[in-house]
């Protein structure tokens, strides 16, 4: 009996150290990025994200500033090297957090953001890992941000579509933007959320996640 115990304890030990992390991909812009930080690899939510969720999980941040889902937007992710990252990571979970640089005036079609979206869906469950994908709604825009970035298509364009891409997909939601309606103090700048509001999103998509 005693030896039926050491063995099980030896498999268990052998298990927990083959066992794999889950790897989850961070799709998305300048806030993904961690723009505006000081220490961006330190402070981007996809990094405070690893630290929440610990050592189950791989957090890999492919956020490229100034992306859009759009595919004829002005940088459309598609183009960008973090697109092809995303494959090679081969994730079992993937967040899009894209939609904020979509709403600039040069941008912004309702159905070809929608169409353009939905693509992105459908080539992300190609990859071989089958991974498991959330839509993330984008934080707030507020005011006084200078980057051409509407706020109001974000609330009343983007994020419709987003709900409805999610509702149509059977693919599950995070809510970044509800939170942050009275945190205008944590995206001083009016759309990138400094070092706190980054802890916050990365607060939130870690309860969502685990």
């Amino acid at each position: 009996m005693k030896k039926a115990f050491l063995l099980m304890g030896t498999l268990l030990m052998f298990w927990s150290c083959t066992t794999k992390p889950k790897i989850i991909a961070c799709v998305g812009d300048s806030i993904t990025a961690g723009a505006r930080h000081k220490k961006q690899s330190v402070t981007a939510y996809p990094k405070v994200l690893s630290d929440l969720l610990g050592d189950d999980y791989s957090v890999v941040n492919l956020g490229r500033s100034g992306a859009t889902a759009l595919i004829n937007g002005n940088l459309p992710y598609w183009n960008c090297k973090e697109f092809s990252n995303v494959f090679a990571v081969k994730p079992d979970v993937i967040t899009i957090k894209l939609g904020t640089n979509d709403s600039k005036p040069q941008n912004w079609n309702a159905q070809d953001f929608k169409e353009s979206y939905q693509s992105l869906i459908d080539t992300f469950q190609t990859i071989s890992s089958s991974p498991k994908i959330y839509l993330c709604l984008p934080v707030p825009v507020y005011a006084h941000s200078k980057f051409k970035i509407d706020g109001t298509v974000v609330n009343q364009g983007v994020i419709p579509i987003i709900k409805s891409l999610a509702t149509e997909n059977n693919l599950s939601v995070i809510d970044l933007y509800e939170p942050f309606l009275d945190k205008e103090k944590l995206v001083p700048d009016g759309v990138h959320p400094e070092e706190e509001g980054a802890a916050l999103m990365a607060k939130i998509m870690a309860q969502k996640l685990q």
